[in-house]
């Protein structure tokens, strides 16, 4: 998972002259004594509060609090069970996947609006209709880039979705798509209140429902104050039952060592994405426990293949012989990742083992650009991160070792790095010739890589393939996948869509990142999410 396009600056607060200038200590003493609070030292500001725009970990992190899904995922799993649906049938070809919605599934509330009634089928068709639509009023509310949606092509294989009645919505699907119901217990289609829309777009402020969200889930929204604190409360009428914390606050701090500082010092209960370096320190503290699981993610130099002179493939082959991969593993990642060689993670079905690395070997290198009738090198960019995640501890660094081993064949790279949400912005609209990305994976499926990160819907402009790689036999297959339901086939498909990424190198496949979370010792039935999420419905403290 990756971020999305817009990012919003305002501030959204409930007592913003009281609570926004405490401190975290003091924050916490205004909570009754009785009460439980979990501090989750969040490593970054969300873009917004909408689950149909953003892709970034952070915000799916700080709407997943709010929101439900239909279907979710298990949690600590990939299984997908009831959420705001208690059951689904599917008919025998496979097109029609009709839900059974619950009843009684209570809305939020905030100072702007009070809801009048529960959830129904028509929040789950603006949940789709928002970002279908183009006509619809919310289509182009906060953006108009509705990433997942589009990377997945829901738009074409969406032909019909339908209220049967209150409690009953029907998807009817142009074909056959084996990663559905794990689609759609994805962050994108998180539902919001049609109600709450339609109140907000009549007082002329629609962008308040994704600045001050209304969700069904687990927690509240009180108070949100940019690069500082999110504040959430139990919501007492949760359908699923009321939380076992009282109260649920995002600490940002966007520095690993200060949020491992801080869990040290228990101003914070779980943090994201230590520092490698930090590790040591960590599995000596006493009051944390170390968290560890593989991870579902892949971190990549992807390069511009629409530009010169990524265009051609040999120049692509040469800049991967180029790079030392294993030189960058061991200095970065410090233990905690394997150097990647496909495009999915060698824990996904369908990872095919029989794919060789492109060896590091400056001389081939050097050869191949010879060829490519660059025998003196070229110039080029090579855009950095500017945020710390799993698959990708430290892209500076990364770049500065790129840097050197480029320039070594004659390849004179200018690091670059720009605001996370601009960066991003810019990586999908194409301005880069080389730039450094990576991916957490949503549902499990390897549809979520391999067509959402490469294939030819998600590389236009604002998609999530920032490769801009289309290749027709790839596509063919990775496509034909999607509408087989045998995994036997689907893994031979996709294995043999490896081969063709690794020929056609789209990507320099850095890592795999190993999972690491410090949790202290209070904090009760916290798990680890095979997507990178941070859930906190049925966490409890000591």
């Amino acid at each position: 998972m990756t971020p999305s396009k817009s990012i919003f600056r305002r501030k959204l607060a409930i007592k913003p002259t009281v609570l926004c200038a405490l401190a975290l200590p003091a924050l916490l003493a205004l909570a009754p004594a009785s009460a439980k609070t979990l501090v989750y030292c969040s490593e970054g500001s969300p873009e917004n509060f909408s689950p149909s725009i953003n892709t970034t970990g952070t915000s799916c992190d700080a709407t997943e609090q709010i929101y439900d899904n239909i279907v979710k995922f298990e949690r600590g799993g990939t299984k997908v069970i009831p959420g705001l649906a208690e059951s689904w049938t599917i008919s025998p070809d496979g097109l029609e996947y009709t839900f059974k919605l619950r009843k009684g599934v209570k809305w939020h509330s905030n100072k702007n609006f009070k809801p009048s009634r529960d959830f129904n089928a028509d929040d789950v068709l603006f949940m789709i209709e928002r970002q279908w639509i183009e006509s619809d009023p919310y289509f182009k509310v906060t953006s108009s880039n509705h990433a997942y949606f589009g990377d997945m092509g829901m738009p074409k294989l969406l032909k019909s979705v339908d209220k049967i009645d209150e409690y009953t919505v029907k998807f009817t699907l142009n074909r056959q798509e084996a990663p559905f119901l794990a689609n759609m217990a994805m962050q994108w289609a998180g539902v919001q209140s049609k109600e709450y829309a339609i109140a907000m777009l009549k007082a002329g402020t629609p962008e308040k429902i994704d600045q001050e969200p209304l969700g069904t889930g687990a927690f509240m929204l009180v108070q949100y104050q940019k690069d500082a604190i999110i504040r959430y409360k139990a919501f007492p009428q949760y359908w699923a039952g009321k939380a076992k914390i009282d109260d649920l606050i995002f600490a940002i701090t966007p520095d690993a060592s200060v949020r491992w500082a801080k869990l040290q010092k228990g101003e914070c209960h779980v943090m994201p994405y230590p520092n490698p370096a930090d590790l040591p320190a960590i599995k000596k503290d006493s009051n944390v426990t170390l968290m560890e699981q593989p991870g579902l993610n892949v971190g990549y130099l992807a390069y511009n293949t629409t530009k010169k002179p990524f265009d051609d493939v040999r120049v692509r082959k040469a800049v991967n012989m180029a790079i030392n991969k294993q030189a960058i593993v061991d200095a970065v990642y410090l233990g905690t990742a394997i150097p990647a060689t496909n495009p999915i993670p060698p824990t996904m079905w369908s990872y095919n083992k029989s794919i060789k690395d492109d060896a590091f070997d400056p001389a081939a290198a050097k050869k191949l650009l010879a060829a490519a009738g660059m025998p003196d090198g070229f110039t080029t960019d090579l855009w950095a991160m500017p945020v710390q995640r799993p698959y990708n501890p430290n892209a500076k660094r990364i770049a500065e070792l790129m840097q050197a081993d480029l320039a070594k064949v004659g390849i004179k790279a200018e690091i670059k790095s720009f605001e996370w949400g601009e960066y991003r912005k810019r990586m999908q609209s194409g301005e880069h010739q080389m730039g450094m990305l990576g991916w957490t994976g949503d549902n499990g499926d390897p549809d979520n890589f391999l067509n959402t990160l490469l294939g030819c819907a998600a590389s236009k402009n604002n998609g999530s393939n920032v490769a801009k790689f289309c290749d027709p036999k790839f596509e063919e297959l990775v496509q034909k996948a999607k509408v087989v339901t045998n995994i036997a086939e689907r893994t031979k498909l996709y294995e043999q869509a490896q081969v063709i990424f690794k020929e056609q190198a789209p990507w320099f496949t850095i890592a795999h990142a190993v999972q690491i979370k410090p949790v202290r010792k209070e904090v009760v039935d916290f798990k680890l999410s095979p997507f990178g999420r941070h859930s906190f419905y049925g966490v409890d403290m000591k």
